[in-house]
């Protein structure tokens, strides 16, 4: 990738509403880039996906369980998948112990399938994302106690 290429690529992410995107090349360049949002929502009482249908989770909710456990938030922008593939048996479910550093899902972003680690051991008690939804960066995936 030469220095054009790149800049136009920052170009395309400064005017889109991307906040993160990592690519990597057939010849084994990686390209990694964020953009820190300049929006905070304080006062909004929910959080909203789209795929079909809107789906409402109260961000109060997941506010309060954070007080009794850790929260896995994706690191990026993607669709979340908690199997490897659709016949795979699932990374975790509610119940799953886990250990630092072990893959709980998928972010597929850019056709490229990141493997999400649990920041945290503990056990899986709480799964806030479907299998397939879109998410964003920040977006609380799991409950770890």
């Amino acid at each position: 990738m030469n220095y054009e290429e790149i800049k136009k690529l920052m170009e395309d992410m400064e005017n889109s509403t991307l906040t993160a995107i990592n690519i990597e090349l057939p010849d084994g360049t990686k390209v990694s880039m964020r953009k820190d949002s300049k929006e905070e929502i304080v006062d909004n009482k929910e959080y909203e996906t789209n795929k079909g249908k809107e789906e409402k989770v109260e961000l109060n909710q997941i506010t309060e369980n954070e007080e009794t456990g850790n929260i896995i938030k994706s690191p990026m922008v993607g669709n979340f998948y908690i199997k490897a593939s659709p016949t795979a048996k699932p990374y975790v479910e509610v119940g799953s112990v886990v250990e630092q550093g072990d893959t709980v899902c998928i972010i597929e972003a850019m056709k490229l399938m990141n493997e999400i680690e649990s920041e945290f051991s503990g056990k899986i008690t709480e799964i806030f994302v479907k299998d397939g939804d879109p998410v964003e960066y920040g977006t609380p995936l799991f409950k770890v106690e």
